[in-house]
């Protein structure tokens, strides 16, 4: 029979995509550097429930350039730009008896407080302001289904598809937009290697697929991503290492904004220290976890610093 495994791993199923901060013309996409790997990311553990999480992002960067960067469907000279994002996920640990296979499913609402300066120079001719700000609901994020195998008590591995529905306030007369317009389809596997101490080594790569915006006739290029989570552990429920991601856009961007950049595909990567504590919390299992991933080379991508922090609650 497969062990309990600690509840950790949960935070995978409700984040695998991590957040998106603005709009692909922004040259991002939906991913932040670092930010797609949890811990036990790997695992869905075997026993029934739910799963409440909540996770808030902080991001500050970026984008410089003489070749200029797409947003709202214009060329801006540079973006300077302030996301607080914050992700509150329900998961379901379905319940399928003994065996090597566990499944869920899960859904989450995000917030999102975006403040972005751009200097806009074309080429659609249409006036917008400099600088825009506000605090709207982004994209919600549905996990219809995610499949985890334990080979033995130490390696596991996770399949999941994880698609943002166009659920967030878009206008393409503004710069500060929480929804990007279109679906993206993330198929994504993780694989988690447990030290047996506390610790752990984590691997989760993905795929991002994005549909048009229909507002302004972009279409975002594929993305890889590929994100690893080292920890010790310290006792008492406590660990501590490094997290660090590697984003490339492998498609160019299509449409006529994307056409006058060459496609604008970007990049970027990034590292930096991760602190958690596992343990119980009143009638539930508990996480909280903070993270701080500086990036360090980008291309055709803003380049800044992400700070992360999250609670997850478990119910089984």
């Amino acid at each position: 029979m497969v062990k309990p495994y600690v509840v950790r791993p949960l935070l995978a199923l409700c984040m695998i995509g991590s957040t998106q901060l603005y709009a692909a013309e922004g040259g991002v996409g939906r991913p932040i550097t670092g930010q797609q790997v949890y811990s036990n990311a790997g695992i869905i553990p075997p026993e029934p429930g739910w799963v409440v999480s909540v996770t808030s992002i902080w991001y500050d960067g970026s984008l410089k350039g003489s070749r200029g960067a797409p947003i709202s469907g214009e060329v801006s000279a540079g973006i300077d730009m302030k996301v607080s994002y914050t992700m509150t996920n329900l998961t379901h640990i379905w319940d399928t008896g003994k065996g090597p296979w566990n499944f869920a499913s899960a859904i989450g609402v995000p917030l999102q407080y975006t403040d972005i300066d751009a200097a806009i120079t074309g080429p659609r001719g249409r006036t917008l302001g400099t600088s825009d700000s506000g605090t709207q609901f982004a994209d919600a994020l549905v996990t219809p289904i995610a499949a985890g195998y334990h080979f033995d008590e130490l390696n596991h591995i996770a399949f999941s598809l994880p698609i943002y529905v166009p659920t967030g306030a878009y206008n393409d007369n503004r710069l500060a937009n929480p929804g990007q317009n279109n679906y993206t389809f993330m198929p994504t596997v993780a694989f988690t290697h447990l030290d047996g101490k506390g610790g752990e080594f984590t691997l989760s790569s993905g795929l991002e697929f994005y549909t048009e915006n229909t507002a302004t006739d972009y279409r975002n290029g594929n993305i890889f991503t590929l994100d690893a989570l080292w920890t010790h552990g310290f006792g008492s429920g406590w660990s501590a290492g490094l997290a660090a991601g590697y984003i490339q856009q492998v498609t160019d961007d299509k449409g006529q904004t994307a056409d006058s950049l060459n496609g604008f595909r970007g990049r970027s990567v990034g590292a930096g220290p991760v602190v958690a504590w596992a343990g119980k919390f009143a009638d539930a299992q508990a996480s909280f976890s903070a993270r701080w991933v500086p990036e360090f080379d980008t291309k055709n991508r803003p380049e800044g610093n992400g700070i992360a922090v999250n609670m997850t609650l478990a119910f089984f």
